[in-house]
């Protein structure tokens, strides 16, 4: 591709990988939206709201790390909602207190924190191993075993909570994951963790052999193969990283919240595959950035938080979003046929 791009001279931008082009032409839009937001919604250019839009949403870029890797692969992951809440309260359930009230919803299996976090990113990992065995070993689509491992892990979820939450009956270190922060600032711990993932995404994507693998695997699955790649161990360890990422967020959201709901994360896969596409990933795979994925996110954060700012209903929020989503992923994929032409 790289060959390609170099003996057709692209009119601009020819000395950047494709890749690093469509994070500076995204980098572009989040700049003209910013501004298009600060006319619009009164004080939006203050400090405090431009760190808003990165700590307030974490928990999407966290996914959104993930579902990068898989989608460059051609793949999809769709079920890292339902995996929150099933780890959420899986991390409660586990660490809830022995037979300490008639109420089920405060019964648990009092185990250690330590050991209730453990095993439900176990589960979470396992989640990932199923879609795994699915898409893998027996090739059903990945849009499908993830669709129903979404309604599955959901489902269990809402089994143990009987449809509810639990609250109650939790130690007092369940709190601490989610509390913890920066002294004087909105910076929590999930935040940070949402940094450090970030940082150590990029290297992996760029200095390991791994990670030139799965472009590989998503621009030619069958030249991988032919070439000695075990595409089924590849797509194997990127799933279960998708439902570990996916259980970290829950654990952490569980935290936060100190409960455990089995509707927490609705549509967050979504959210995710959003900021994806905008980030530049190709849908078919073999292209595509953390980098821009993270770009993508603070794009969605910004139209977000203006729509939030202009008092619009919860309709026409998501009306906004579609729209502004809807024509940056088409001005990027127009920018890019013309650099290619």
């Amino acid at each position: 591709m790289e060959t390609s791009g170099q003996m057709q001279k692209p009119m601009f931008g020819s000395k950047l990988s494709d890749e690093s082009f469509i994070t500076l032409f995204m980098v572009g839009v989040l700049i003209v939206v910013f501004g298009i937001a600060c006319i619009f919604v009164p004080n939006f250019y203050k400090p405090q709201n431009m760190l808003n839009l990165i700590t307030n949403n974490w928990f999407i870029i966290v996914l959104g790390i993930g579902i990068t890797f898989v989608m460059i692969t051609g793949n999809y992951d769709m079920s890292v909602g339902g995996n929150i809440a099933l780890t959420g309260v899986l991390s409660v359930y586990f660490c809830q207190g022995v037979n300490v009230s008639e109420n089920p919803l405060a019964n648990g299996l009092g185990f250690p924190y330590v050991v209730a976090v453990g095993l439900a990113l176990l589960c979470s990992m396992g989640v990932g191993a199923v879609n795994a065995f699915f898409i893998a070993k027996l090739k059903v689509p990945s849009i499908i075993v993830t669709l129903g491992t979404m309604m599955l892990a959901r489902g269990a979820a809402q089994v143990i909570t009987q449809g509810a939450q639990r609250n109650t009956s939790l130690p007092d270190a369940f709190g601490t994951l989610g509390s913890l922060g920066i002294p004087g600032t909105s910076i929590r711990l999930p935040v940070l963790v949402m940094i450090t993932l970030i940082i150590i995404a990029f290297i992996f994507e760029k200095k390991t052999v791994f990670a030139r693998r799965i472009y590989l695997i998503g621009a030619n699955p069958v030249a991988a193969r032919l070439s000695g790649i075990n595409v089924g161990k590849y797509l194997t360890a990127l799933y279960i990283i998708s439902g570990l990422l996916a259980g970290i967020t829950g654990i952490l959201l569980a935290s936060e919240f100190k409960a455990g709901v089995s509707n927490r994360a609705m549509g967050y896969e979504f959210d995710a595959l959003v900021i994806v596409l905008l980030g530049g990933v190709s849908i078919t795979g073999g292209f595509g950035s953390v980098l821009g994925m993270f770009v993508g996110a603070i794009i969605l954060s910004v139209v977000t938080s203006a729509a939030t700012g202009l008092l619009l209903s919860p309709d026409w929020q998501f009306t906004l979003k579609a729209i502004v989503t809807f024509i940056a992923i088409l001005t990027q994929r127009f920018a890019l046929d013309k650099r290619k032409a």
